[in-house]
């Protein structure tokens, strides 16, 4: 058994430069993707950066306390990110924490009150009558021509399928389906809005803005809205009442702005039961979105889809509208009165789970209340910042006096591996920042200056081990190798239960702590990688140089200094038995 472990030592000391050169090419790859992805520096918090935080807290109404699930959760997220789009602000951060939270970040430079009005009020969703519509901007036509039509179809089958197909312009088709009926009712439907103007058409009745006055101002709105604006997208419609024409925005497939004369509301999103994304397998439709109406919505979405399936294009399509944002445009051939309906084309199945969200939204018995709102100025943010690093500057300059001072030689592989295991860090959280929305706040800091004892506590510990083998009067190979296995198994004891803290504090916390735990976990993750790839392999090398193999007075290592015991000797014993007599 004595001698393969020997010979695991042996190959063990022979190839350290192998563990040294995996950690620098680690190193290499991981800044070159930083440079390559051009985020060069760590994405800083609001509280380092300037902007304003919002806590949101979700509520659910009495006896619906199931309803605060990771599903509706996300879905709000999702409604957030696009309120917050349409204030044009760039970089900003929405996103859950904990169960019932969600944290908006919004950079410096956004009106704050404006973006809490906007991220706190509940998402209204309705279904409005299209009465013109058509592409604006840079990429509008003069002579826009009319979208295709669809044709509605009914089966007696025993089941409701849709028979329709995507016609030769590529429109997408949708079915209406009706549970428990041989007949189908068909809707035609297109996620995108249709490339037609008709404002010279004459709307319905039920869509027509109510007097002349109101009819002309809308119209002129109409004409001088430039959806490619942002701002002038975000103010589209405001101030109207469901009941009132209004006008509104919507992005097609092509990436093309749409601007819309809508009729009132019809429909509201609390109309709808029930949405969801499924993929068919019968049809070969692909990706579709079905709808399930209430009671009192079945009624009312069968009105109106009987009113709208007796026009022409654009003015048979609905509009479904989300906070004043069009997000889809279905078309419809006849009404639809089973109480559900299912939209199909050309979805991809995140296209379609985002839509049905869009949906589902509007019934969803949630609230947000604030829990908390922190606005920092630029100024101050930079201060933090500023003091943060200072803060960082001393406790690293403070470690690595007290290692120079008492290891003496045995300092330059701590200060080192320290230097290693910033440049990990570094580059790590500069690639977090784009790649998972990391950003650096201030508890994060402060997490990486805890960090910096930790990681200085492993190398003692190791230093420590090798120092007490050379007190028991071995040479410093031999310490070296003996003194590993057990610092090893303190390091990673240490370690696991400050990433267990680090773990347990992050999933429990909300808020600015989590960057603390996030950071902490982190940095002890890199300890261990640090000190299994450099610090180890490096004082395996450097104890083959005569410098430290020596025990010179200034390497931290001298046998004298540590009160070592005369060097073990084993003595020689007789061949044979030894004669009583003799002893």
């Amino acid at each position: 058994m004595a001698a393969p472990k020997k010979g695991r030592s042996a190959s063990a000391q022979s190839r350290p430069g192998r563990s040294l050169a995996l950690i620098l090419i680690a190193i290499v790859a991981l800044t070159g993707g930083m440079f390559l992805s051009g985020h060069t520096t760590p994405r800083l918090g609001i509280d380092l950066a300037g902007g304003t935080s919002i806590t949101l807290r979700a509520e659910a109404e009495p006896g619906q306390e199931s309803a605060i699930n990771k599903t509706n959760m996300d879905t709000a997220v999702e409604i957030m990110e696009r309120r917050v789009n349409g204030l044009g602000v760039s970089e900003a951060e929405v996103q859950t924490q904990g169960d019932k939270n969600i944290i908006v970040n919004i950079p410096k430079g956004t009106n704050s009150k404006e973006a809490r009005d906007q991220v706190g009020t509940t998402a209204k969703l309705y279904f409005r009558p299209v009465i013109a519509t058509e592409v604006t901007g840079a990429a509008a036509t003069t002579s826009p021509s009319p979208s295709p039509s669809g044709s509605a179809t009914d089966k007696a089958t025993d089941k409701a399928t849709s028979s329709s197909s995507p016609s030769a312009t590529g429109t997408p088709s949708a079915t209406s389906t009706t549970q428990g009926r041989a007949a189908a009712d068909a809707l035609k439907a297109d996620p995108t809005p249709s490339t037609s103007a008709s404002s010279s058409a004459s709307p319905s009745a039920s869509a027509s803005p109510s007097g002349s006055a109101d009819t002309s101002k809308l119209e002129a709105q109409y004409a001088a809205l430039d959806c490619t604006d942002k701002t002038a997208r975000a103010k589209a419609g405001d101030g109207s009442k469901p009941s009132e024409s209004t006008i509104a925005c919507g992005q097609n497939a092509q990436g093309q702005w749409q601007k819309y004369i809508l009729g009132p509301a019809e429909v509201d999103g609390t109309d709808v039961d029930e949405a969801e994304a499924v993929f068919d397998t019968q049809t070969a439709a692909g990706w579709t979105v079905t709808m399930k109406f209430t009671g009192e919505g079945r009624k009312k979405f069968a009105d109106i889809t009987g009113q709208l399936a007796q026009n022409q294009s654009p003015q048979n399509q609905f509009a479904i509208v989300l906070d004043n944002d069009v997000v889809s445009d279905p078309y419809v051939s006849q009404a639809l009165t089973g109480g559900n309906a299912e939209i199909s084309g050309n979805f991809d199945q995140e296209s379609a789970q985002s839509l049905a969200n869009m949906l589902s939204y509007g019934a969803l018995p949630l609230t947000f209340s604030e829990d908390s709102v922190t606005t920092v100025t630029a100024a101050l943010g930079g201060e933090q910042l500023k003091a943060g690093l200072i803060a960082g500057a001393i406790g690293l300059a403070l470690v690595v006096i007290y290692l120079v001072v008492y290891y003496r030689g045995l300092s330059l592989i701590a200060v080192a591996s320290l230097l290693v295991s910033a440049a990990l860090t570094y580059v790590i959280m500069s690639l977090l920042g784009p790649a998972i929305g990391f950003a650096l706040n201030l508890p994060a800091v402060c997490g990486a200056i805890v960090a910096i004892g930790i990681t200085a506590d492993s190398f003692i510990v190791y230093f420590e081990r090798v120092r007490d083998e050379i007190r028991e009067g071995r040479t410093l190979r031999p310490a070296v190798e003996r003194a590993w296995p057990r610092a090893r198994r303190t390091i990673l004891v240490s370690d696991f239960v400050s990433f267990l803290a680090a773990a347990v504090l992050f999933v429990v916390t909300v808020g600015k702590v989590q960057g603390f735990a996030f950071t902490l976990g982190l940095t002890t993750v890199l300890d261990v990688v640090v000190v299994f790839l450099f610090t180890k392999p490096l004082l395996t090398i450097l104890a083959r140089r005569k410098f430290f193999a020596s025990g010179h007075a200034w390497s931290g290592l001298d046998p004298k200094r540590l009160g070592a015991k005369p060097p073990l000797r084993r003595t020689r014993r007789p061949a044979g038995p030894v004669d009583p007599k003799e002893a």
